[in-house]
C-alpha cells in the first residue's frame, strides 16, 4: 500500500511558477534599490510591481531564444509598460537565478525544520513512554546487555536534534544573494544597490562571489539532506530488524485491507521502512554531483545548472517525504514488550556475564582468571540450556568467593537501567 503524500508544499517551492515568481521578486527588489539610489524613476518601479508573466509565454520565448532568463525578462517586459526599460538593469542571469535559488532553499529549509521538529516530538514521546520497557541490546546482531526501547528512541531523538541544529547552521550559510553583475565585480551594480536590494529580500551579500554564488553552500545543503535521510535510514533499519519473525519486538503500521504478498497471505512486510532505506540511498547519491558542482571554470560555467535542476528539487522533496513517512511509521508503531522479555530470557542470563566478572575481580581474582571462569560458565549455560545463574551456582570456584544470596543479587535486570535517568534528563535540554 502506498501512503498518501500529505506535504505538497515542498513540491510547490520547486515549481516553475514559484521559481519565476521569485525571479520577479529579485528583479523588483533590484529596481527598488536603483530607484532609492536615484538612478531610475519611481514610476518605473510601480510599473514593474504591476508586471506579470505566464509560464506558457516564457516557454514560447525560450524556444526562440534558447535562453531561459532572456525569455523571462522579455515575458515580464510585455506587461511592464515604460518600466520595462529598467528591468534587469546592470544584472546578469546568475544574479537573478542564484539569488532566487537562495530564497527557494531557505523556504525548503524552513519546511524541513518543521518536519524534523515534528519527528523529534514523536521520538521524544516514544522515549518517555517506553523509558522502562526492557529489551535486549544487540551488538553485531548478537545479544549483548539489556537496554530499553525508550533509550533506543532517545538515541534517535538526539540524532535528529543534531540534524535540526546543523540544518539551522546550513540555513545561515544559504541566506546570501548576489547582485554584482557579470563576474561579480560590481562594475554595473554598485555594492550599495546590491545591499539595499538584498535587504529587501531578507538576504545578505556574499563577501566575495564571482558571477555565481559559490557552490560549496549548495553542497552543504545537499550533504545535510543526505545526513538527515541517513538518520532516517538508521531508524528504518532498526524497525526492519525488530520486525523480523525471529525477533518480533516491533511492527510498522499495516493498514486495513493491505496485503503483503501476492503468494503468501500471511506476510506483513516492513515495506514502509524499506522504502525509507531505499530512497535514502537516492538522496545520498545526490551528494556527489553537488560536490562536483563546486569547481567551475574561471568565474563561472553552466555545468552546475543542469545537475542542480535535478538534485536540489529531488533531494528536497525526497527528504521532506521521508521525514513525513518516518514520522507516520513511528506514530503507528506497534511495540511488543512481552516478546522483548521473552527474547531477554532466550540467552539464559549470560547478559549478566560482565557483572559476574566484576564481582569476581572485586573478590581478588585477576581479570583474566575471572574472565576464564565466567566465559566457561556462560558457554556451558548456552550449550546445556541452563541459566548463567545455575551454571555459576554449580561452580565451586565461584561459590568459594560469592555466596548464594550475593550471587542472586547479581542477576537483577534493574542493574542495567539504574542510570538511565541521566540520559532522559538530557532530553529536556535545548
Amino acid at each position: 500500500m502506498v501512503p498518501k503524500y500529505t506535504r505538497p508544499e515542498m513540491g510547490l517551492i520547486w515549481s516553475d511558477e514559484h521559481r519565476y515568481q521569485l525571479w520577479l521578486q529579485v528583479e523588483i527588489a533590484a529596481a527598488e534599490a536603483w530607484a532609492e539610489a536615484g538612478q531610475i524613476p519611481t514610476q518605473a518601479v510601480e510599473d514593474l510591481r504591476r508586471s506579470r508573466f505566464e509560464v506558457r509565454r516564457i516557454r514560447e520565448l525560450e524556444a526562440e531564444t534558447q535562453h531561459e532568463t532572456i525569455a523571462f525578462v522579455r515575458a515580464v517586459a510585455e506587461s511592464a509598460g515604460e518600466g520595462a526599460r529598467y528591468l534587469h538593469r546592470g544584472l546578469t542571469s546568475s544574479d537573478v537565478i542564484d539569488t532566487a535559488l537562495s530564497l527557494q532553499m531557505l523556504e525548503a529549509v524552513d519546511l524541513l525544520l518543521l518536519d524534523v521538529e515534528s519527528l523529534m516530538s514523536t521520538l521524544r514521546d516514544l522515549a518517555l513512554e517506553h523509558r522502562d520497557t526492557l529489551m535486549m541490546g544487540r551488538t553485531h546482531g548478537v545479544h549483548a546487555e539489556p537496554t530499553t526501547f525508550g533509550f533506543k528512541m532517545a538515541v534517535f531523538f538526539e540524532d535528529m536534534r543534531r540534524r535540526r541544529d546543523r540544518l539551522g547552521q546550513v540555513r545561515s550559510e544559504l541566506a546570501v544573494g548576489k547582485l554584482a553583475g557579470a563576474v561579480g565585480t560590481h562594475s554595473n551594480v554598485p555594492p550599495e544597490v546590491e545591499r539595499q536590494a538584498l535587504a529587501r529580500l531578507g538576504l545578505a551579500p556574499g563577501r566575495a562571489e564571482t558571477q555565481v554564488i559559490q557552490r560549496d553552500r549548495h553542497a552543504s545543503y545537499v550533504f545535510e539532506l543526505a545526513l538527515i535521510c541517513s538518520c532516517l535510514d538508521k531508524i528504518a533499519t532498526e524497525i526492519r530488524s525488530l520486525q523480523r519473525t525471529e525477533i518480533g519486538e516491533a511492527r510498522e503500521p499495516f493498514a486495513e485491507g493491505q496485503q503483503g504478498s501476492s503468494a503468501m497471505p500471511h506476510k506483513r512486510n516492513p515495506v514502509l521502512s524499506e522504502r525509507i532505506s531505499g530512497l535514502a540511498r537516492v538522496v545520498r547519491g545526490y551528494v556527489v554531483p553537488a560536490l562536483e558542482d563546486i569547481p567551475l571554470w574561471h568565474e563561472r560555467d553552466i555545468s552546475n545548472s543542469s545537475a542542480e535542476r535535478v538534485v536540489l528539487p529531488d533531494a528536497s522533496i525526497l527528504c521532506d517525504y521521508l521525514l513525513d513517512l518516518c514520522n507516520r511509521v513511528l506514530s503507528g508503531l506497534t511495540i511488543f514488550p512481552k516478546r522483548m522479555l521473552e527474547n531477554l530470557e532466550m540467552s539464559h542470563g549470560v547478559v549478566f556475564s560482565q557483572r559476574l566478572l566484576a564481582a569476581l575481580t572485586d573478590r581478588g581474582l585477576s581479570r583474566q582468571q575471572a574472565y576464564d571462569i565466567v566465559q566457561r560458565d556462560s558457554l556451558r549455560a548456552l550449550d546445556l540450556g541452563l541459566s548463567l545463574r545455575e551454571a555459576a551456582g554449580a561452580d565451586r570456584e565461584v561459590l568459594s568467593l560469592i555466596n548464594g544470596n550475593e550471587l542472586e543479587d547479581l542477576f537483577d535486570y534493574r542493574y542495567f537501567t539504574r542510570n538511565l535517568g541521566e540520559t532522559f534528563s538530557r532530553l529536556e535540554e535545548t
